[in-house]
Formats: C-alpha cells, structure tokens, sequence
C-alpha cells in the first residue's frame, strides 16, 4: 500500500538530504586526513622519485635531502586540494549512483555487487574530473622540471598552451582505468572487511579504519603499477608524446623487465594508504552513522 503525497514527499526530500550528506561528509572526512597527507608528502614524494628514476630508497631521500626543505613541499597544493574535492565528489557519487542503481535493478544485480558497481561509475567521473590535477602535481615534483618550470603558474600557462592529450590530460586512459577499477574495490570490499572485523568485538571507528586501511592496501598493490606508468607519463612536458603503450614497453624495458623494479617503492605507498584511507573511512563511516 502507497503512502500519501506528503509522506512521499517527505521521503523524497529524506532521500536528497542523505544524499548531501554523503557529499559534505566525503569532503569532510578527506579534508581531516589532510594532515596526515601533510606528514607522509615526503614519503609520496621519495615514492614518487622512485618511480620515475628507478632508483633505491636511499638514493631518492639523498635527492631531497640535496635540493633542501625549501623544495621538499613542492607539488603539495595539488594533491591536498585534489583529496578534498576528490573525496566529496567519489563518497557523493558513489551513494548517488548505488541509491539509483538500487531502485532500478530490479534484482537484476546482486545487491552486494551494487557498491563495486556504483564505485566504478564514481571513479570514472573521478578521473575525468582530477586527471588535471595529478598531471600539474607529477610536473611540479619532478626536479628535472626546475629550472624550466620553476612556479605553479609557469606550469599551467605550459600546460595550458599543448592540446588536452599532451597537456592537462595527459596519461587519462590509465588514470581512468585505475581510478575505476580502484574505487570499485575499495567500495566493494570496505563494507564486508568492516563486518567481519568488527565481528571480533572491535569497536566500529576501529572496524572502520582497519576496513579502509586493508582495501586501500589490496588497492595500491594491485594497481602500482598504472601508477608508476601515470606519473611516468605525465612528469615531463613538452617532447615527443607517445602513446600508452609505447610508454607501458619504455617503462618495462627501463625496469629491465623485472617486476620487483616496477614495485619499487610499493611499501612506502602501503604506508601511505593505511594511514590516509584508513583515517578518511573512519572519520566518513562515523559521520554517515550520526547522520543515519
């Protein structure tokens, strides 16, 4: 039996606001991680190093440490507003796309698989959205680019003057892979990790954050290595610009065709994951529980 007008109504503007708060508390939760994001930038940034020199540890640190603190923080702007913005945008889409596939798949879909499908929608828009973003922070943390582009502004007028495909959105189709296959199994597996944790009478922030931080470990050792091809990719400006594959067989090659040089630095982004994700999911599953 249907309810009346208002009570329909009632319920629809029940759905919008559960909707913004999806929205408002994704950018919430990554704007508070932000500080951690702050703490480990030299770990991201000695990654970073790694990825594109293929070179130890020490010998990316011993980089940083010779051009000073000055330019350690370099490239920091881009990816601490990329997190917050990139955290309202995926939480929001994510709750409006899975409210909307699960009024109309009509038990096509198995209801477990719509958070992993709705994920992906999200991550997709995502990429689109930030590829921008990522290319102006891998341009500004590659210390060959320097002496050429020595400011922000240099670097989005250079930017600005290639055509999108070589400039502001350049390496878009693995970014696109990465962030959709990324954020549908994040998405897909924080929910049950969090059940089955918190099934062991551990507290439900904690359950949260062990929940984000093991999915965005599986995350980041799955899909390293589309990273390491992006930021390959996308730290140079200007020269020949060749397609995904050329660059894939160039950076395999590079690597001398050995996978655990293509990981180089893999740990360091496992770090990395657990304490941002494992921060952002906590802070995001206790508000969304408030709000509920």
């Amino acid at each position: 039996m249907s309810g009346s007008p208002d009570e329909e109504d009632e319920r629809g503007l029940g759905d919008q606001m559960g909707r913004f708060h999806s929205y408002l508390h994704g950018g919430t939760s990554s704007l508070l991680s932000t500080l951690p994001t702050l703490i480990v930038f030299p770990v991201y940034k000695t990654v970073f190093r790694q990825q594109i020199h293929n070179t130890s540890v020490h010998r990316a640190v011993g980089q940083l440490l010779k051009e000073g603190p000055v330019k350690l923080y370099r490239g920091v702007a881009p990816p601490l507003l990329m997190k917050t913005l990139s955290g309202t945008l995926l939480f929001g889409l994510q709750d409006t796309l899975l409210h909307q596939l699960s009024r109309s798949s009509q038990q096509v879909i198995s209801s477990s698989a719509l958070p992993a499908l709705a994920g992906f929608g999200a991550g997709l828009v995502e990429a689109v959205v930030f590829t921008p973003f990522e290319r102006v922070q891998n341009v500004l943390q590659n210390g060959q680019n320097d002496r050429q582009l020595p400011t922000l502004k240099r670097v989005l007028v250079r930017l600005k003057s290639q055509t999108p495909a070589s400039g502001y959105y350049r390496a878009l189709l693995p970014i696109t892979a990465r962030n959709a296959l990324g954020s549908s199994l994040y998405f897909g597996l924080k929910g049950p990790v969090r059940a089955v944790v918190e099934a062991q009478g551990l507290s439900p922030v904690v359950s949260s954050f062990i929940s984000g931080a093991l999915a965005s470990m599986a995350i980041s050792l799955t899909l390293y290595p589309l990273s390491v091809l992006v930021a390959n990719m996308q730290a140079q400006v200007g020269g020949e610009v060749k397609g995904v594959m050329a660059c894939w067989r160039m950076l395999w090659e590079s690597r001398q065709q050995s996978v655990a040089l293509l990981y180089r630095g893999g740990s360091l982004v496992i770090l990395r994951s657990c304490i941002t994700w494992g921060i952002t999911t906590a802070i995001y599953d206790r508000q969304q529980t408030r709000s509920g």
